[in-house]
């Protein structure tokens, strides 16, 4: 890698965004390519207490995000139980988190030229050990390229294989006018993904996802219409007048994908969903693109840009694969007679030690690799608790009046 010429970067979303602002930073000079810029996405745009801990900068930008405390997990047969995060999840806006990137990027360069161009990229060529970018303006010359345009960029052939469509999610979604504070996410029978209700600084982000393939686009739409009309609407208070429809397409890599992936070459390297970085379980993905970002800057700005995928390996690969290897259970198996789903909502609602580790996943303090460790040292609390919830509703009626004089568990 020389450094003749600017890094390019091909991308303006969260990855392509603070990769531009650490490198140049770090005294490289930059041209960064987004043809639309800031713009919105129909995710839910939550960023978690890990990632804001990681990145301090965006837990002070108050003004663009909405932080919020409680959680809504319905079940597929309609069982609902809302928890306190201890930790609150920032949701943003996808174009203010992008808009707020930008913006860094630009005034990262002091002693360095950081050029964002907002020109579409029609063609990417090696020439003698750079590289040509060529836009419908003119034509550009880098000395290294990082794609970030997302899963379906149109330069990843050049690399590497399309993305399998049984690698894809689809989403759909609505951003409803109006305020709430309260995250809500629906299971779904049938369905690899979930309805979700995100509610951002001035608007709400209601959105399904579903693995392609599964189901249709077209009907991932009806089936989130139908429950906003039938279930939320109504309770909420909110209406769809003035909402805008969104659909977009994210890597939901299965565990084989994981173990033959290649991120980076000769000159290039992907990040973010270009490179397939988004947990297979929930689709979060804004955590994978910003690391990926700062991995990908820091072995750059060492000069050694293979160590970008020995970092991957050390810190984001293995959480990633074991997601892909267990997502199919969580939406689809049984445990203790019932789904995974259905028991994970029902263990939620009845135990405290239960709904403390749910907190913690969602603040993504609580990873995939020592989960299983976890579950084990709180299962005798969990029984308890489970036991207890149980045996409470024997000694109710349908009123809620104890059939005792007394109740042995009250405390």
């Amino acid at each position: 890698m020389t450094a003749r010429h600017p890094i390019a970067i091909v991308g303006g979303g969260p990855a392509g965004a603070l990769a531009g602002a650490l490198l140049a930073a770090g005294g490289r000079d930059v041209l960064l390519f987004d043809e639309k810029l800031a713009w919105e996405k129909p995710c839910g745009g939550g960023l978690t207490h890990k990632a804001l801990q990681q990145y301090p900068f965006l837990a002070d930008a108050g003004s663009d995000s909405n932080p919020v405390e409680h959680c809504e997990l319905i079940s597929p047969s309609g069982q609902r139980v809302r928890f306190h995060m201890q930790y609150p999840v920032a949701i943003f806006s996808r174009l203010a988190l992008n808009g707020l990137l930008l913006e860094r990027a630009r005034r990262a360069g002091v002693d360095v030229r950081v050029e964002v161009r907002q020109e579409r990229v029609t063609r990417i060529a090696r020439t003698a050990g750079d590289w040509q970018v060529i836009t419908p303006q003119r034509e550009y010359r880098a000395s290294y390229l990082i794609l970030a345009a997302g899963a379906r960029n149109p330069f990843r052939s050049q690399f590497l294989s399309p993305i399998s469509p049984s690698d894809l999610m689809v989403t759909a979604g609505y951003f409803i006018p109006g305020r709430s504070s309260l995250m809500q996410i629906q299971f779904l029978k049938g369905i690899t993904g979930y309805i979700w209700v995100f509610p951002r600084a001035d608007h709400v982000s209601a959105g399904i996802a579903g693995k392609m393939g599964e189901t249709s686009a077209s009907e991932l739409r009806r089936r989130l219409e139908r429950w906003l009309e039938e279930q939320w609407l109504e309770e909420s208070g909110f209406h769809l007048d003035g909402a805008r429809f969104y659909s977009h397409i994210l890597p939901s890599f299965r565990a084989q994908t994981f173990e033959t992936l290649e991120v980076r070459g000769e000159g290039w390297a992907m990040i973010g969903d270009s490179a397939g970085l988004v947990d297979p379980i929930t689709g979060e993905g804004l955590y994978y693109a910003l690391r990926s970002a700062e991995l990908c800057a820091d072995a750059l700005l060492a000069g050694r840009p293979d160590d970008y995928r020995v970092l991957l390996e050390e810190e984001l690969l293995p959480e990633l694969r074991l997601a892909a290897r267990v997502s199919e259970r969580f939406y689809r198996g049984q445990v203790f007679g019932d789904s995974v789903l259905e028991r994970m909502v029902s263990l939620t609602a009845q135990s405290a030690s239960f709904r403390e580790l749910m907190s913690d996943l969602f603040a993504g303090i609580q990873g995939y690799r020592d989960l299983r460790s976890r579950l084990y040292q709180i299962l005798p609390s969990v029984m308890s608790e489970g036991l207890a919830g149980t045996l409470r509703l024997a000694w109710t009626n349908s009123s809620g009046a104890s059939r005792f004089a007394t109740d042995p568990l009250a405390e």
